[in-house]
């Protein structure tokens, strides 16, 4: 220290001592302690790590960084650039402090003599924070000494580490992390030389041009004994580069901004003070293999213009929520959208809630013949409504159980115009639509899915069918525009089994989808898919006795699909989701199962041990009405009969037995009437029984004509 610097040092040491009055200096385990990422980490219901969100959208600050989780060369660079005897000194560079007093004396230019420890100061005291114009003397001296204090209470590392989390750099970003991550796409431990270099110059000047950063961030290099080559691209593609979201999962966005947006206020700033990882009823696992089916799918109809999609999937005893896939992402235009809580139109989906109307008004049973041919029914004035059916063609006599899951038009509103919209439109209400407009403005056309609902309505309105007809809100956080109202009872519990066998069986659906479409699940589910007006939009949604899972895809701007039916466009993905959901029942259970059941299993008896992992008869079901055709040769009109292994007997009301032996599956010629299976067990006890009729059709039936 020369002479002159010495007189000064000792000058301002003196006015130190002497005005400055003392300052407490927080430990430095309390101020990592209180660093506040400006990201909220959300766990699923297992406590895994599910997404990342947002919450302080005035600065970018990521989790405390240990300084051996940064680079050596920003560690060198840092301390190069800003305070070349920080390991040396004992808060304040005296030399330098000189020099810039007696430069500034001389109104020279010079860069300023705050050490690393003094910027630090300014930085956990907001009383000595730089202001726009400068500190004056007072808060320079004050720096001075909460510096020393500093220095005899912390270690050198930890005020260095302290400082590169807590110093504000380009932007948004706050703390040599967040500048990292948001500048190279980086953590601190992966920075090379050159984008150390360039970080330490920014602290100079955060806000400095291209041009001067390349040039100091070019000497800087000189200093560390490094070349430049390499660096203007490094610059210029880290000014360039748009901040992303924090490193970490990002599996749920949209569900995370609903999480978010449904915590009270106080909540909200009570977490962005001191941010932490919370559990939500979402099932990580659940929530991949929903995203990615939903992903594959919509790849697949790249060629079939569809480039939105969403899913969703309820538990059904809780009514939380196990996955949420509001968007397609990247795939579409519209990635932020949520398009679990868009209002389109629903299609056919709506037909369950028509015909469970019907069946609970006694106007229909599942066996009821109805008739699909060209219908004409009066619209106002001269205008008449003529529903079609999808495939433009008519196949006569059918039942209400076909007519509903081949998801036939005109049977639908035929029964329709029977209850009228009124009704119609009050029960779609009661099962939480929360349609728009009114029933008279729908019309006949309310029936066929006119009236806009959303995706997360709808899959709460099947998960009611699901519990038997008993409607209960979502479990979700807060107060949320989702679902809303207590526990009600919307249908009789034997309507919705009635509902649930139908959509349940593959034999019904079959005259529409076949026996081999997507829509057949290892394990019974109730399914019902729908497609709008002109394309527009397409729908998957059905149930077991676990879990609820609704799909959908089409395009945000409301643009037509080309080419895309029932079950080509959602079903696949609906179809993936619950079979994985299917599969994680633990072994020896009956995941699957309808829980309203469709066979009787009487009380005192015990399956046999074969039984086990099987659901007693689960072919035919209880209640199913058969249908022969006279269009098809007797001997090739079959019934499978299925069912956990046991002896097994066909009795008619008329009193003819048929012992059919003992196993767990036969291919039985039925015969007309009124019949009882049963399953029993080695000393006849009888274990499971169930009831079904086999009829002749009538005069003028038979197969699909076109």
């Amino acid at each position: 220290m020369t002479p002159a610097a010495a007189v000064v040092a000792a000058i301002v040491l003196t006015a130190v001592l002497v005005s400055t009055p003392a300052r407490a200096v927080p430990a430095f385990a309390d101020v990592r302690a209180a660093h506040a990422p400006s990201d909220l980490t959300l766990l699923d219901r297992h406590g895994e790590p599910l997404q990342v969100l947002r919450i302080d959208p005035g600065q970018r600050r990521l989790p405390w960084q240990p300084l051996e989780a940064m680079s050596p060369a920003l560690l060198h660079a840092i301390v190069l650039s800003e305070d070349r005897r920080f390991w040396s000194h004992a808060g304040v560079d005296w030399s330098a402090l000189a020099a810039s007093a007696w430069a500034n004396a001389w109104n020279t230019r010079t860069r300023g003599a705050s050490t690393v420890t003094m910027q630090l100061a300014g930085l956990i005291d907001e009383d000595l924070a730089r202001p726009e114009g400068g500190r004056g003397i007072g808060a320079k001296l004050g720096q001075i000494v909460v510096a020393r204090r500093l220095e005899s209470q912390w270690t050198k590392t930890q005020i260095l580490e302290a400082y590169l989390n807590r110093v504000p750099l380009r932007g948004e970003s706050v703390g040599v992390p967040a500048a990292a991550w948001t500048m190279f796409g980086k953590h601190p431990a992966g920075l090379d030389s050159a984008e150390s270099a360039l970080l330490a110059v920014l602290l100079r000047g955060p806000n400095a041009t291209a041009a001067t950063l390349k040039r100091r961030a070019c000497e800087l290099l000189g200093a560390m004994q490094q070349g430049c080559t390499g660096l203007a691209a490094t610059v210029d593609a880290a000014l360039a580069r748009q901040p992303g979201p924090a490193p970490g999962p990002q599996w749920a966005p949209h569900w995370a901004r609903q999480w978010w947006a449904a915590q009270p206020a106080t909540r909200q700033a009570s977490l962005r003070r001191q941010p932490a990882a919370l559990r939500t009823t979402l099932d990580a696992r659940a929530q991949r293999v929903a995203r990615t089916a939903l992903r594959q799918q919509l790849a697949e109809l790249q060629g079939h213009s569809v480039h939105d999609g969403a899913l969703v999937v309820l538990d059904n005893a809780s009514g939380e929520v196990r996955a949420w896939v509001g968007s397609s992402g990247a795939m579409s235009d519209a990635g932020d959208v949520d398009f679990v809580l868009a209002r389109r139109q629903p299609g056919s989906t709506i037909k369950p809630f028509v015909y469970a109307l019907a069946f609970e008004r006694g106007l229909l049973e599942p066996g009821t013949w109805l008739d699909d041919s060209p219908l004409q029914l009066p619209a106002g004035g001269d205008a008449l409504y003529m529903p079609q059916n999808y495939d433009r063609g008519h196949k006569g006599l059918v039942t209400a159980a076909t007519a509903l899951a081949s998801s036939l038009n005109v049977p639908t509103v035929r029964v329709a115009a029977m209850l009228g919209p009124e009704a119609i439109f009050d029960r779609l209400q009661a099962s939480g639509l929360q349609l728009g407009q009114s029933a008279g403005f729908h019309g006949h056309a309310l029936a066929l899915g006119s009236a806009e609902t959303r995706l997360i309505d709808l899959a709460n309105a099947y998960r009611m069918l699901a519990n038997g007809g008993l409607y209960r809100p979502l479990a979700l956080p807060g107060p949320t525009p989702h679902s809303s109202g207590t526990a009600r009872r919307v249908f009789a519990a034997s309507t919705a089994r009635q509902v649930t066998r139908i959509l349940a069986d593959p034999a019904a659906r079959a005259p529409t989808f076949g026996f081999d479409s997507v829509l057949a699940t290892r394990r019974s589910a109730a399914v019902k898919t729908g497609t709008s007006k002109d394309l527009r939009d397409n729908w998957c949604i059905g149930f077991d006795d676990r879990h609820t899972v609704a799909a959908w895809v089409g395009n945000a701007g409301g643009e037509p699909m080309h080419a895309v039916s029932g079950t080509s466009g959602a079903a696949p993905a609906w179809q993936q989701t619950l079979a994985w959901l299917q599969a994680q029942a633990p072994p020896g259970t009956a995941a699957g199962a309808m829980a309203v059941g469709t066979t009787t299993t009487l009380a005192g008896h015990r399956p046999p041990p074969g039984a086990v992992g099987r659901f007693g008869i689960e072919q035919p079901r209880h209640g199913s009405v058969i249908a022969l055709d006279p269009e098809i040769p007797p001997a090739s009109q079959r019934l499978a009969i299925a069912g956990a292994p046991a002896r097994w007997q066909l009795s008619a009301d008329d009193g003819r037995r048929i012992a059919l032996g003992r196993g767990d599956r036969f291919s039985w010629p039925p015969q007309p009437g009124r019949w009882t299976l049963e399953r029993r067990a080695a000393d006849g006890a009888v274990l499971d029984r169930v009831r079904f009729e086999v009829r002749l059709p009538p005069v003028g039936g038979g197969r699909a004509r076109r």
